[in-house]
């Protein structure tokens, strides 16, 4: 197979934030950066973003300023700092997640709270990096409230980045999942498998599946693929990579060449494996299925490997 790179950045990549781990311990810093009137704040309530315009299909992304969020801050709610733009305008993150109705507690107008998932590709690119950043973030620190080492409660440290045990002071850092994603192809011709997990019953997707300890990316790969379909393949090429915090995965993307043809599906994972031509992807439609979302790095790798051919 010949290399494929990718095309475009891949949804959620591109952050523009300085991320600025320098500042995380400064505790003056931060506490002045947090009242600046002109800080950005993006809340989040129960895993959904604020936003605006979503019923008309046309969504962007609200953070508030310092002001405005000035009233967010009260019972000890979950914050983070994400960083700082270039002109050195902070970014901080909010869970409302402890009101039954957060809207009293935002400004009139302010928007509603939305699934990122909801609108994929639809946000500008700078802004659904960063609330997908916030998003994998605090779902962590939700995740985390106690040890796993002692059971002892944790506190948030190092303006939200690290959760520290109370009892026996273990470090708790952010856990991102690493999957692996993969188109596998035969000449010109891919592997598309279907899932019972899939939001659509048409909708056929790359092979994906999470790397386990003591494994290579492309040693995942191979397994993934001859767990789910049967499959046995050869060379593995890497294309790109995507952070998916739904709910904290950060998934690999790769072209796996195979070397067998006969697919032996593996039920408790997949319902239906196909070999599909690119002609029949071009125009899925006419052939009764679907492919993926258009903000997900299985759509990139589709997408790339047809203009390819």
């Amino acid at each position: 197979m010949t290399f494929i790179p990718a095309s475009r950045p891949n949804a959620y990549t591109g952050n523009p934030l300085d991320r600025a781990s320098n500042l995380r311990e400064d505790e003056p810093w931060l506490a002045a950066a947090r009242a600046r009137p002109d800080a950005r704040v993006t809340p989040l309530w129960r895993a959904r973003s604020l936003m605006r315009g979503t019923a008309g299909g046309k969504p962007e992304a609200v953070f508030l300023t310092g002001d405005e969020a000035a009233a967010l801050h009260g019972l000890a709610r979950p914050w983070a700092f994400l960083g700082s733009y270039a002109d050195g305008v902070p970014v901080f993150t909010v869970d409302l997640s402890d009101a039954e109705d957060p809207a009293p507690l935002l400004p009139r107008g302010a928007g509603e709270f939305t699934d990122l998932r909801a609108v994929p590709g639809l946000l500008a690119p700078d802004d659904a990096s960063i609330l997908a950043h916030a998003r994998g973030l605090m779902h962590w620190r939700s995740r985390h409230l106690f040890c796993g080492v002692c059971g002892a409660a944790c506190e948030p440290r190092q303006a939200g980045h690290v959760m520290g045990c109370t009892g026996c002071a273990a470090q708790h850092f952010p856990r991102t999942d690493p999957a692996v994603i993969m188109l596998v192809t035969l000449g010109d011709r891919a592997l598309l498998g279907h899932s019972t997990r899939f939001p659509s019953s048409r909708m056929y997707s790359t092979l994906a599946g999470f790397v386990e300890p003591g494994e290579s990316l492309e040693e995942a790969v191979a397994r993934e693929v001859f767990e789910e379909s049967g499959i046995r393949v050869g060379a593995v090429h890497y294309h790109s990579s995507q952070p998916w915090p739904f709910p904290a995965s950060i998934m690999l993307g790769f072209y796996a060449e195979a070397l067998t043809e006969e697919i032996t599906i593996d039920p408790a994972e997949i319902t239906d494996a196909r070999w599909f031509s690119r002609d029949q992807m071009r125009n899925c439609a006419d052939h009764d299925f679907a492919l993926p979302r258009s903000d997900s790095i299985a759509s990139r790798l589709i997408d790339d490997w047809i203009a390819a051919g």
